[in-house]
């Protein structure tokens, strides 16, 4: 194939706007570019001269898919830089509503999102008229994701509850109790969703990336932990911009992350996994062997797998929280401001999320900095298409078109949080 011209004009099932070029001359892929055309949405101008307080309800807007995540990176990076520590019942509560966003947002990515591109359906609406009962079961796991949203967060889409310093109100056992029981079933439909995509057809492709995520001493990345990888990186996440970088690129109205002196990266649940594979509860770690997986998984069509198991643990993570849960004295922990540098990153449900805040002695913020994941994934994307087309331009247009898409998908973008694909154009 000298130059071939393939056009897909909207490339569903992400969230956002964008498009995807890919130039082949002469047989060799010359071009891969991530076009990201969804406006710049300015959060962090907005966020210039406001309140400390404010900080996790304007940042709750960046995304309605994952908004704990930016609550939860941003009240770490406001707490760093007051001095605070949340601890206890307090700290739990946060990793318990973080198990939430991770159900709802990884069974949407899997069911409705992804699984698609296995089973050969355009979209969801269709694949449902032959597997409604497993379209159904995924609508009932995604709903109790977000009642627990709704329970510790106020409400489902972007959750009001949060506070620097823990929670405007916190629930009593009572209150959980119900979740329990929602969770039982939730985890067994979760074992049953990763038995199911263990049964999808993968590519054959594979990779030596460079998988970057945090890694806490027991306990499976959420909240905290140091930034590590596999090729040598440990790092408190205060000296994160010191090892990365970002870069505008004229293709995209997100800045492009950068490993200092390697490049492109890979973060989000494939990442986590292989960096922390034992510290997944022994639940999780069964399902996964069971489907198949090493401890080691390069293979990035296989992370619908990993996100399977991934709500595996957020499931029994969950039920261990609420079993364990003592109703603290205060629902939150008291606040002084001052004029300080605060760092944060957590891990949002497609891989680590950084936020850098600077504020004066009335914790007014004077600078704020937000890296979300997406913008971090966009170059390994490109990087990940550019191989996948160079290997296989003897296929027919369509079918190339169609894992091109698939490998976009791979890593479950949202161009929106970006922006602070949905055409592909083959050349």
């Amino acid at each position: 194939m000298k130059s071939k011209t393939i056009k897909v004009d909207w490339l569903a099932r992400v969230e956002g706007e964008g498009g995807l070029q890919v130039t082949v001359r002469n047989n060799t892929v010359t071009q891969v570019r991530l076009n990201i055309f969804e406006p710049p949405r300015f959060f962090e101008a907005f966020l210039r001269g406001r309140s400390y307080a404010e900080v996790p309800d304007i940042t709750a807007r960046i995304c309605g898919i994952c908004p704990i995540a930016y609550q939860m990176s941003g009240v770490h990076a406001i707490e760093d830089a007051f001095g605070v520590a949340v601890d206890g019942q307090l700290r739990a509560l946060r990793r318990l509503i973080y198990c939430g966003e991770w159900i709802e947002s990884h069974t949407l990515h899997v069911y409705l999102l992804h699984a698609p591109d296995f089973l050969g359906y355009p979209d969801s609406i269709r694949m449902a008229r032959d597997f409604p009962a497993i379209v159904q079961r995924g609508l009932q796991l995604k709903k109790a994701g977000n009642e627990i949203v709704t329970l510790l967060g106020g409400r489902e889409i972007h959750p009001i509850n949060v506070r620097v310093g823990g929670f405007y109100k916190v629930p009593s056992r009572r209150d959980l109790a119900p979740l329990a029981e929602r969770l039982k079933w939730a985890r067994d439909a979760a074992l049953e969703t990763v038995r199911w995509v263990a049964g999808f057809t993968f590519p054959d492709f594979e990779r030596d990336y460079i998988f970057i995520a945090l890694r806490h001493p027991a306990e499976y990345p959420f909240n905290e932990g140091r930034l590590v990888s596999n090729k040598g990186l440990d790092i408190a996440v205060r000296d994160y911009d010191e090892h990365f970088t970002e870069e505008h690129v004229r293709h995209s109205n997100a800045l492009h992350s950068s490993l200092k002196n390697h490049g492109a990266y890979f973060a989000g649940p494939l990442a986590r996994y292989n960096l922390n594979f034992d510290r997944l509860s022994p639940v999780a770690q069964e399902a996964a062997r069971d489907a198949g997986l090493q401890p080691v998984c390069r293979n990035p069509f296989r992370s619908i797998v990993v996100r399977g198991v991934e709500i595996v643990q957020a499931c029994d993570e969950a039920l261990r929280l609420i079993e364990q849960y003592e109703m603290p004295d205060a629902p939150a922990v008291a606040v002084q401001p001052r004029a300080a540098m605060g760092y944060g990153c957590t891990e949002a449900p497609r891989g680590i999320l950084y936020h850098r805040y600077r504020v004066d002695e009335q914790g007014l913020v004077l600078d704020a900095k937000i890296v979300p994941p997406t913008s971090q994934n966009q170059k390994i994307i490109e990087e990940d298409v550019r191989f996948l087309v160079g290997d296989r331009l003897h296929l027919p247009e369509e079918e190339l078109r169609w894992q091109c898409e698939q490998a976009v998908r791979n890593y479950d973008p949202c161009i929106s949080c970006a922006t602070h694909f949905v055409k592909l154009d083959m050349q």
